[in-house]
């Protein structure tokens, strides 16, 4: 397979099981009746941030993946992803607040070792997890903020 379909196969996963967690485990109303703190941002933001992120995230895994073991992360590439999948049934889908935090918390941690491993063999992986470790630090805060407030 060509690096070039194996970079679409990639792309299409990521943002295609991003897009179907995201539909299939919407706020909806418990969440909008759970007090949130002032710095919550509009839904729209989600919709708009998410597949930007999810792009960046592919395109830094697929460099990964077809280094043939040339350039670590692999398995915290693979951790965050399976982390970052299971955030939304967690915390929208259970209504675990709590154990969402914990979620979020390893895809955050597992996402900063990535870019750690991966920032001497290959910078521009390591770069393109930079925006998505910055979110997921802003979604960990929210997270913890909801807690607290219910």
């Amino acid at each position: 397979m060509s690096r070039f379909i194996l970079l679409v196969v990639f792309v299409v996963v990521v943002e295609g099981v991003g897009a179907f967690m995201g539909t299939q485990f919407m706020a909806g109303e418990w969440y909008s009746a759970l007090n949130k703190p002032f710095f919550n941002p509009p839904a729209a933001a989600f919709g708009l941030v998410w597949p930007i992120l999810y792009l960046l995230i592919a395109f830094a895994g697929w460099r990964v993946f077809i280094s043939d073991g040339e350039i670590p992360g692999w398995g915290y590439w693979v951790i965050q992803m399976v982390l970052n999948f299971a955030w939304s049934p967690v915390f929208f889908g259970a209504h675990q607040i709590f154990w969402a935090i914990w979620v979020i918390g390893g895809a955050l941690l597992a996402s900063l070792a990535f870019a750690s491993v991966t920032w001497e063999k290959d910078r521009l992986a390591s770069v393109c997890f930079i925006p998505y470790i910055a979110w997921l630090g802003f979604a960990l805060l929210l997270n913890v903020s909801i807690w607290l407030l219910n």
